[in-house]
């Protein structure tokens, strides 16, 4: 070896350090510290799984600007002040509930109607009562006569009328509200049912999105962690500067993901509140884990008492009975009417009881009407198209109900084997996160690697929290349908 390619030899570990010296200097003040880094939510859900890096925390180093891309802040990223459990919201959901507050109105007043049809039955009865004061002394209009006396008057009297024969009109009327009465109060049930689905729907969403939220702050420290480590090993020269750069990427797209969760959240719990009459966002309370349960009754007997007592079957065969009775309402009036009434009255020029005349009367009539214009025929004709289109909106709902129950138990069973893969996959996942930390570590691999084995985590966590609420919005769909818990 000459001696000038010694001195060469010797220069080049001044020159490698230096180059080092250059470059953590470069990223000091270019760079910006993971400690200015926005504080990022850590809440913890029940439903939502955990997942801690085993890569030991380093001490805050410097990265470029690049990781940092200005962005707005939202608007609101606290909580929800108010936080309800599912229960309440349920019970405050029944008091604010619009349709439900309708249904209830609309059994009110079939059982008001269906005591009218009651009332039917019974006579009708009325009193009245009169007096005038005038002139002692009057004139006749046709004679000119001026004649004097007492002209005052007094009068009262007592009627009562019922009707005898009516053609069946009465007791038709009669199992029409009674039909009406059964159809809004399973309407009821129905309505209260859909608003019990509607607010676990909002509910479970808010513990969707806390539970993305919470994925997504993990995320966020383990892609601080890999720039961290990246940094390090770009120091030392045993990394490219593309593993700091893919580091940085991945810490963007999970503070994106993270803003995206808490978009949703918020949506979620502004949502919820509109449902139990809030004026403002309401959190939900955190449940516990409830691993998937099979349902007691067999599904061919299921669908056998939903067919049977789902409030929507319940509602249709009423409505159909209603129609039923409408037609034989509408053919009453071909028949005729027979009503009996009867009078007393009393007169008197003195305002008192005693003296005074009286008289009664009874009646008995028969009417029968031979031709009103074809109303008759319209009647008939409208309450039997009614009752044709209550037989195919029974036969629909039946089917429909099948329809729904089926594919509500499909994706029971679906979700039931998506908690096992899941909770499988976040397992497995965790476990091969460890072996490529350590391994890029020990610069056994690529940084590559390292993202690709903590998407795999991200995506398996995501899908577990998905799984999870998938699986109770399809039992609360199920139960819906039924109208009682299962």
């Amino acid at each position: 070896m000459t001696m000038r390619q010694g001195t060469r030899f010797q220069r080049r570990p001044r020159r490698m350090t230096a180059w080092a010296l250059g470059v953590l200097g470069g990223m000091a003040v270019t760079g910006s510290t993971w400690a200015q880094e926005p504080a990022v939510q850590t809440s913890k859900p029940a439903d939502a799984p955990v997942a801690a890096p085993t890569e030991p925390v380093a001490p805050a180093a410097t990265v470029t600007s690049e990781a940092r891309p200005a962005t707005a802040q939202p608007p609101s990223e606290a909580k929800a002040a108010t936080s309800v459990t599912l229960e309440e919201a349920i019970l405050r959901a029944m008091k604010a509930n619009p349709q439900v507050a309708q249904a209830t109105g609309n059994v009110t007043n079939a059982e008001a109607a269906e005591r009218s049809a009651v009332g039917a039955y019974l006579p009708n009865l009325s009193a009245s009562a009169s007096g005038a004061l005038s002139s002692s002394r009057r004139i006749d209009p046709e004679t000119g006569a001026v004649s004097s006396g007492s002209n005052d008057t007094y009068a009262a009297g007592l009627a009562a009328s019922w009707n005898v024969f009516t053609g069946g009109q009465r007791g038709a009327n009669r199992k029409q509200t009674q039909a009406q009465t059964g159809a809004a109060e399973a309407q009821l049930v129905a309505q209260r049912a859909n608003a019990v689905l509607e607010v676990q729907r909002s509910f479970f969403e808010v513990l969707r999105a806390e539970g993305l939220e919470q994925v997504a702050n993990s995320r966020i420290e383990r892609a601080k962690q890999n720039a961290e480590a990246a940094e390090r090993r770009l120091a030392v020269g045993s990394a490219t500067r593309s593993d700091l750069l893919r580091a940085q990427l991945d810490h963007t797209n999970a503070r994106e993901a993270l803003r995206t969760a808490e978009t949703q959240r918020e949506s979620a719990t502004l949502s919820l509140g509109r449902l139990i009459g809030e004026e403002g966002p309401v959190g939900a309370r955190p449940m516990a884990d409830e691993a998937p349960r099979p349902i007691a009754l067999t599904p061919d007997a299921l669908l056998v008492e939903l067919e049977a007592n789902a409030p929507a079957v319940l509602a249709a065969a009423a409505t159909l009975k209603a129609s039923e009775a409408g037609v034989s309402a509408a053919k009453a009036t071909y028949l005729p009417t027979v009503r009996l009434s009867a009078g007393y009255d009393w007169f008197n020029q003195d305002p008192s009881f005693n003296g005074g005349s009286t008289s009664w009367s009874v009646r008995l009539g028969l009417a029968y009407p031979i031709f009103d214009g074809f109303l008759r025929e319209e009647r008939v004709q409208r309450a039997r198209t009614s009752e044709m289109v209550s037989q195919a909106q029974l036969a629909d709902t039946r089917r429909a109900l099948r329809s729904g129950a089926a594919q509500a138990l499909a994706q029971i069973r679906l979700s039931a084997d998506r908690i096992g893969f899941s909770e499988q996959a976040v397992e497995v996942a965790r476990e091969d996160l460890k072996v490529q930390q350590e391994r890029y570590r020990l610069g056994a691999t690529t940084i590559l690697d390292l993202l690709t084995s903590q998407e795999s985590l991200v995506q398996s966590e995501i899908n577990l929290v998905s799984a999870r609420f998938d699986y109770r919005i399809a039992r609360a769909e199920l139960e819906a349908l039924a109208g009682r818990p299962l």
